[in-house]
């Protein structure tokens, strides 16, 4: 089992799901209610097993841990392998799937194929998380979008045929020119193996194309190309406007696994390809990465403000607190870079249970509008304390995961570009702001509204889907070293390879700086 680990891992959502398709007939209550319970059966099996990669993992070890490695089709590898960093989104991701499977369980259309689709999607993010070759972790990258795409379209709302394809060309279009670097890449460095390319010196020398001078040479191309891919998936602004749509129409699940998992895959692209396979186009580019990370932060909480469709409110939340992990990233030091990872932790738990929070009043009322609610505490003691709970870690409560991660990430941001760090800790007051608004007018006040005064609290199934993220928020609220001992050693050795790539002078300026 040691050797195969990562297989076993990252294909056993996939297995359940063939026999799902394969042997499961029929779409009665039985039918459909022995769907749900294969697909809890198997994601939490998932998990339980990556607690076996977890138990085993060496932080102390920098390298790549796991390793699988064997020859595939038309002579492509098959290699996976985790190391600090990625380790930790493996266990985000399969800690949540369980969760959006129960939350998925009064889904009563064609409930078998939702399923699938969710057990297809799980196997594909951890692929992305575990691939250790260009072309594998293209193949799991895009492959996503297939699933994603169905669940939007099939059981999103009344415009989710518009907003699955948005997503879909949006992510694909940006996609297209990660893979013709890709291709650039292995004909220059000829190979395809990720922890090779990561050793590789890409030439960097300046050149002159149609008259225009490319400062970094062939990275800055490269770069650009990956950028395309990850803004796009994180998403940054200008970029970001696919995602409220996505977040509006898709189905409550749909919403979770979008902001808890998928838009991670940007982040987590920037830290294993942008910053140590092209550290002089990173610190070219850093600044225009920050201050795009800057004008996301202000102009996405302006936007939240003016919201009145709660999702779209949480959506809009979700890409400024993206522009947080951006800058932490690209201010390439260890304050910047741990807070950007615990960032992106952290969001999972939180944005995962805000979108949670919205499903469990509209399950009952059928709106997402917020002037429909109002005096919610009165009918839902329970609901309003867990709303709370988890507004007041978006907000970066001391004491929660959010307030460990935005503050970290700003501490980096601090030292690499003084401006940026004024402008994203105004951001701060901003969430405040738009958070703490819609929790007045949903949660707060007198119950007036006639068709609020039969609604039910929160069931046991609901406050048990919300349990094991309250306990996360918490824990890494008071304890943040369980992530940052993880993340620590290779978040090091990343940055220590990053400035090895850079011209002397530039290594020597960023030393001095951070």
């Amino acid at each position: 089992m040691q050797g195969n680990l990562l297989s076993i891992i990252t294909f056993l959502p996939l297995i359940a799901a063939v026999i799902l398709a394969l042997f499961l007939r029929g779409d009665d209550a039985a039918a459909q209610k022995n769907a749900k319970w294969l697909a809890l059966t198997a994601t939490s099996t998932t998990f339980v097993v990556s607690l076996f990669m977890l138990a085993g993992f060496n932080p102390n070890d920098t390298g790549f841990q796991f390793v699988e490695e064997r020859s595939w089709l038309l002579g492509l590898t098959y290699k996976l392998g985790v190391d600090g960093i990625s380790v930790l989104f493996v266990m985000l991701t399969t800690f949540l799937m369980p969760l959006v499977i129960a939350a998925c369980w009064t889904v009563e259309h064609r409930v078998k194929d939702y399923m699938i689709a969710f057990l297809m999607l799980e196997t594909l993010m951890l692929g992305v998380f575990c691939a250790l070759d260009l072309i594998l972790f293209y193949l799991f990258f895009e492959g996503g979008l297939i699933p994603m795409f169905l669940i939007i379209g099939i059981w999103g709302g009344r415009e989710r045929i518009y907003a699955a394809f948005k997503f879909f060309l949006y992510t694909f279009l940006g996609s297209v020119l990660m893979l013709v670097a890709m291709i650039g890449m292995f004909v220059q460095a000829g190979t395809t193996d990720i922890p090779t390319l990561l050793n590789h010196q890409f030439a960097s020398e300046t050149f002159a194309v149609w008259g225009f001078q490319i400062i970094g040479g062939v990275q800055t191309l490269l770069w650009l190309a990956f950028f395309a891919s990850f803004a796009v998936k994180m998403p940054m602004w200008p970029v970001h406007t696919w995602l409220p749509d996505a977040h509006v129409q898709a189905p409550t699940a749909g919403s979770v696994v979008l902001a808890a998992i998928l838009l991670k895959m940007g982040g987590y692209g920037f830290l294993r390809f942008s910053l140590p396979m092209f550290p002089v186009a990173s610190d070219i580019m850093a600044d225009f990465v920050m201050w795009l990370s800057a004008i996301a932060i202000i102009y996405t909480s302006l936007v939240a403000l003016m919201q009145e469709d709660m999702k779209k409110l949480i959506a809009y939340s979700s890409v400024a607190h993206m522009g947080y992990v951006t800058a932490g990233i690209f201010a390439a030091n260890q304050q910047g870079v741990d807070g950007a990872i615990f960032q992106m932790i952290s969001h999972g738990f939180i944005s995962g249970a805000l979108f949670l929070c919205v499903g469990v009043i509209y399950d009952r009322m059928h709106t997402r509008e917020i002037d429909a609610y109002g005096g919610l505490v009165n009918k839902m003691p329970a609901y309003a304390a867990i709303f709370m709970l988890f507004t007041m870690a978006n907000v970066g409560l001391p004491g929660t995961s959010g307030f460990v991660g935005e503050f970290l990430t700003l501490i980096g941001i601090f030292q690499a570009n003084t401006w940026v760090a004024m402008v994203a800790t105004a951001g701060v007051i901003l969430s405040a702001g738009y958070a703490l608004w819609l929790y007045r007018r949903v949660v707060m006040g007198d119950l007036i509204k006639e068709s609020l005064r039969s609604i039910k609290d929160m069931t046991d199934r609901e406050k048990a889907i919300f349990a094991p993220l309250v306990v996360m928020t918490i824990l890494l609220g008071v304890y943040p070293s369980l992530v940052t001992d993880m993340i620590g050693p290779s978040v090091e050795a990343l940055l220590d390879n990053y400035h090895a790539g850079l011209p002397a002078e530039a290594g020597m300026t960023q030393v001095a700086h951070n």
